[in-house]
């Protein structure tokens, strides 16, 4: 397999855990316990790494895009903490739970590692500058339908649920 072949498996797998991460949620009755407060926390970090995948899809490599992934990684890892505190005290989260966090808490350092491989050299000669560049549309779909699908949409699911909890 080639090497964004395994890219795209790991992204596929990350998307995988992020699904597996709803289930739970489902399952310990997040809209009655921690409720509106961590499913918004949830949009906030779908928000953060939505917004990496369009970057990465519209802009040429460089430093410019590196940092800028860089430092969405870094928030998504500060909301990660903040949805954390959310449903600290409020709801149970499981072994299984946790450990799906430690890959959803990873990937986005793996997928910053694996561009800045990825480019090489040539995020340095393309400087600073972020210089649009579209993908081509095939991986536009490939790269924004799974997200949708598996983790844009049970999230959807949960702030629905947690707006009817909150008005019960």
């Amino acid at each position: 397999m080639s090497a964004g072949g395994w890219a795209y498996a790991g992204y596929l797998g990350w998307l995988a855990a992020g699904f597996l991460d709803f289930a739970q949620h489902r399952r310990t009755d997040l809209p009655h316990t921690s409720g509106l407060r961590e499913s918004t926390m949830h949009a906030v970090q779908l928000g953060l790494l939505g917004a990496g995948v369009l970057a990465w899809l519209a802009f040429a490599p460089g430093l410019g895009l590196l940092l800028s992934l860089a430092l969405l990684a870094l928030v998504h890892a500060v909301a990660g903490y903040v949805d954390t505190l959310a449903a600290f005290g409020r709801r149970t989260i499981t072994p299984l739970e946790q450990h799906l966090h430690s890959v959803l808490d990873m990937a986005p350092w793996i997928a910053l590692g694996t561009v800045v491989l990825a480019q090489g050299g040539d995020a340095r000669a393309a400087g600073w500058a972020l210089r649009l560049a579209p993908a081509s549309p095939g991986l536009w779909l490939a790269l924004l339908l799974p997200p949708l699908l598996l983790c844009v949409l049970p999230w959807l699911h949960e702030f629905r649920a947690a707006l009817r909890a909150r008005g019960a």
